[in-house]
């Protein structure tokens, strides 16, 4: 049976199509539902990641703060985020936030009264708006994992203060990157005794007794109550990478 090619794709029988890439190209639409087929996200996709990488090739030393878009103005998170954007600041990293509400704005408002770099990288959801006005350098995204690539890229360290679903993505994601070794081991930093204990203490009495995480899994990230110690351990380097072989990520 003859092949037809189709860049890299070989297509036999049925599937071979009428009319040539070429052809499609040239008729005329009759409406933009090609905007929205795959192959033309694949496109939009590359793009955000050009831009992506375009707007923050040149950014230096930078941490990812986390924590929820719900924390209110004021509140005694609120203001731990906004000292430890300025602590970053002052110690010459930028700050970079999900670009939103709550803790990201406050991180990113300390970071912008102290002069520094703040970050912001939103995602377009219908529930929830756009870039905070403390962010002077901000991008936002069509697809979370394009986003997310950026978090990990261009920082040197996490910093995650007490959030919810999208933070606990955040954080596990980063955790399980650095377990299987697939990022360069870097510090990762819980602020809030009161809000992460109950889940350290969960993966020490459940989970790694089950084998699903090994003692040296954590290791991996440190809890604080502290901004200043949180900022000294967010942008001091590990020494030296764990012994023995990478651990397994488990789902």
């Amino acid at each position: 049976m003859p092949a037809y090619r189709k860049g890299p794709v070989i297509l036999r029988g049925k599937n071979v199509p009428k009319q040539s890439t070429t052809g499609a190209l040239l008729k005329d639409q009759q409406n933009a539902d090609w905007l929205h087929d795959d192959p033309w996200r694949v496109l939009r996709i590359q793009s955000e990641f050009v831009e992506g990488f375009g707007a923050l090739a040149e950014l230096g030393p930078a941490i990812s703060v986390f924590g929820s878009a719900r924390t209110n103005r004021g509140t005694k998170e609120y203001e731990a985020g906004r000292e430890i954007g300025r602590l970053l600041a002052e110690a010459g990293f930028a700050t970079i936030t999900g670009g939103g509400p709550g803790v990201m704005e406050a991180a990113n408002r300390g970071a912008s009264d102290a002069g520094g770099v703040s970050v912001g990288l939103g995602i377009e959801l219908p529930h929830e708006q756009g870039v905070n006005k403390f962010v002077n350098l901000g991008i936002n995204f069509r697809y979370f994992f394009a986003r997310k690539t950026c978090f990990v890229k261009y920082s040197q360290g996490f910093i995650v203060l007490p959030g919810g679903f999208g933070t606990f993505d955040e954080l596990f994601e980063a955790l399980t990157l650095v377990q299987t070794r697939t990022i360069t081991r870097f510090p990762i930093v819980l602020f809030g005794h009161e809000y992460w204990d109950g889940l350290v203490e969960w993966l020490r009495s459940t989970v790694e007794p089950h084998g699903k995480i090994s003692g040296p899994d954590l290791d991996l990230f440190a809890v604080t109550d502290d901004p200043v110690e949180a900022v000294k351990l967010a942008t001091t380097p590990a020494a030296t990478e764990p012994e023995g072989e990478p651990s397994h990520a488990q789902s």
